[in-house]
């Protein structure tokens, strides 16, 4: 048979989907993996059913995972799959509609028998019904070739069953042109102690990849050529894996011990586990019972000199208010990294939205301004976590970092840093008991003085009740409560003087702008640089620092005609700019559990473009 020659392709997107007991998830992951080994820029996005045990074959039970990726720059998980790879009926019924028209599907013929059928909601099989006309249908029995492929191993039948999701990643290296050795690797690495898994696993890897080969199904195969990245070590991160580095970098360049206090919260919890496994570099981790033990033990740790942090999501938060309220009055420095998922309560735990940045703005009792930053990458979640510590250092103050569920569980490349090129972000410890007083202030920064327990001289008490100026000791009187309120308030002002002026990406003034922040980077920077190459007066602003605001953002909004703020909510961060800025800006708001489309964007963009020429 003649070899099929790979057609190049600048850029795909895939997408595996399957029951939450496929592996789904595992699958993408090496595929990414791979891909990012191979040079290419890339997004994905993990899209985990609601449900932890949703019956077997129901839609409420599908898992999913996208990867886009090429030669060129990739900024988003893909507005719409070119493949879709479904392990049974219910993945297809559920992801058909994310496919493009003329895209391939590649199913497993044996996840649609009639009881499959019936669970997913079909009446008739859609393999058969001409339904699918429109598609490109590779119907391959997986599960009875990842069967063959193990014959002879005498295996269990889980176990056999398990294994077919390494046949669907062998058939997608072949037709990719990927090779199986990071994942064989990867196999024999983590199945060291488990022979058995680790050799059903690489045969049936190697099984795929042949059968694609030989078999007549697929009539081409694809080549995407290594992107032209910034040249520099690189590896592929999620946003979870980033912030817990960049946790663990920040206590290194700041020589402190790091805490996590926290408490297991989807979708936060991969920083916990993370961060539990690097004892090596000085981490101490604490699960505790419950939020509000988390962050007060935090709390503690940063009183007694060390790097206090504690990680949560939107309904953890709500709990650890209070304590918030503790470390403004105590002015500690503390990092929380807040993973936001849908709400209210308990919500969409696997879901993400930009649910919380009111709650991390205004969601304390009496004066607690907190200075607020927010990640717009899975890579930028280590800048952002590592700019968090500093300034919560710098100016001995609670310091909130926003994620979420789409930074935390996607990944892309990660240009990794030189240490050495990263700032030092010590402390200076006072220990000259000359002088002291616990609530003296920096005139600069206006930070109050860290000084470790038990250090002679240095003896002070802190707590929850008002602070009289100077001393730290209790102090009702209202003259003094309100210059402590003014002075707390004056300090996180003062981070304004010590931030970098907001850039814009493209003209610096023109029609419209769009004003984003978080996660909805990607879309709007592709959709954006659409209509730039298409001539609109269209630019893109995307803010790191929400409070306080860049010196700068009030001008940059006043030099544009229309304001557009895109949020995976019902326009909280308008509501900011509206009050801050008195701008007439208009939302676009999407709360579905999913990231922004770039062509949601865009058409809206499209909109207003048309509205201006009226």
């Amino acid at each position: 048979m003649a070899q099929k020659i790979p057609q190049h392709i600048d850029e795909v997107t895939i997408r595996f989907a399957g029951d939450s007991g496929d592996g789904m998830q595992l699958t993408g992951a090496q595929f990414t993996n791979t891909a990012a080994f191979m040079g290419n820029d890339l997004n994905t996005l993990p899209d985990y059913p609601a449900e932890i045990r949703a019956p077997q074959g129901t839609t409420n039970g599908v898992s999913g995972f996208q990867i886009h990726f090429g030669s060129v720059e990739i900024n988003t998980p893909g507005d719409y799959c070119d493949v879709l790879v479904a392990m049974n009926a219910a993945a297809l019924k559920v992801n058909l509609l994310r496919l493009v028209k003329g895209g391939s599907i590649i199913v497993n013929i044996d996840g649609f028998n009639d009881k499959n059928l019936k669970l997913a909601g079909y009446t008739t099989n859609p393999l058969k019904d001409g339904s699918l006309s429109d598609y490109q249908l590779h119907e391959v029995d997986i599960t009875k070739l990842t069967t063959i492929a193990l014959q002879e191993m005498n295996l269990s039948s889980k176990l056999v069953d398990r294994s077919k999701n390494f046949f669907a990643l062998g058939m997608m290296y072949w037709m990719y042109n990927l090779p199986l050795e990071t994942t064989l690797k990867w196999i024999s690495e983590k199945f060291e102690n488990m022979p058995d898994i680790r050799d059903a696993n690489t045969r049936v890897l190697k099984a795929g990849w042949n059968y694609s080969e030989t078999t007549e199904i697929f009539k081409v195969r694809y080549q995407v050529t290594p992107a032209k990245l910034v040249p520099g070590n690189y590896r592929n991160v999620t946003g979870n894996q980033a912030a817990a580095w960049g946790l663990m970098t920040a206590a290194k360049k700041a020589k402190l011990d790091l805490f996590l206090g926290s408490y297991p919260i989807t979708p936060a919890s991969e920083i916990l586990h993370e961060l539990s496994i690097h004892k090596n570099f000085g981490v101490k981790t604490f699960q505790a019972e419950d939020e509000i033990a988390g962050i007060t033990s935090a709390i503690g740790a940063s009183f007694a000199g060390a790097l206090g942090t504690t990680t949560t999501s939107g309904p953890g938060l709500a709990l650890k208010t209070e304590a918030l309220g503790l470390a403004v009055m105590v002015e500690l420095p503390l990092v929380v990294v807040d993973v936001q998922r849908g709400g209210p309560s308990t919500g969409l735990p696997t879901k993400t939205e930009q649910s919380d940045l009111l709650q991390v703005m205004y969601g304390r009792n009496g004066e607690s301004p907190i200075p607020i930053i927010a990640a717009a990458t899975p890579a930028d979640c280590f800048n952002t976590v590592f700019e968090s510590a500093r300034i919560a250092i710098k100016f001995m103050t609670p310091v909130i970092c926003l994620t979420d569920g789409y930074l935390g569980n996607g990944s892309e490349p990660w240009l990794i840093p030189n240490y050495e090129n990263l700032p030092d972000i010590s402390p200076r410890f006072v220990t000259n008991p000359e002088g002291f007083f616990p609530y003296s202030r920096d005139k600069v920064t206006l930070a109050r003085p860290w000084a470790i327990p038990g250090t002679p001289g240095l003896e002070h008490r802190i707590g929850g009740l008002e602070k009289q100026d100077l001393t730290g000791n209790i102090d009702y009187s209202p003259k003094n409560h309100d210059l402590m309120v003014h002075l707390r308030a004056e300090k996180i002002a003062r981070v304004a003087n010590d931030i970098p002026l907001a850039e814009i990406e493209g003209d610096q003034r023109g029609d419209i702008l769009v004003v984003g922040w978080g996660s909805t980077y990607g879309a709007i920077r592709a959709a954006v640089h659409h209509h730039q190459l298409k001539g609109h007066s269209v630019s893109h602003l995307h803010l790191r620092y929400i409070n306080p605001m860049q010196k700068n953002v009030g001008e940059i909004l006043s030099q544009f005609k229309t304001i557009l703020v895109p949020e995976l909510n019902l326009g909280q961060l308008i509501i900011i700019l509206r009050s801050h800025y008195l701008v007439p800006a208009i939302g676009l708001n999407k709360i579905q559990g999913l990231p922004f489309n770039a062509e949601e964007i865009e058409t809206k963009i499209n909109e207003l473009l048309e509205g201006n020429k009226l």
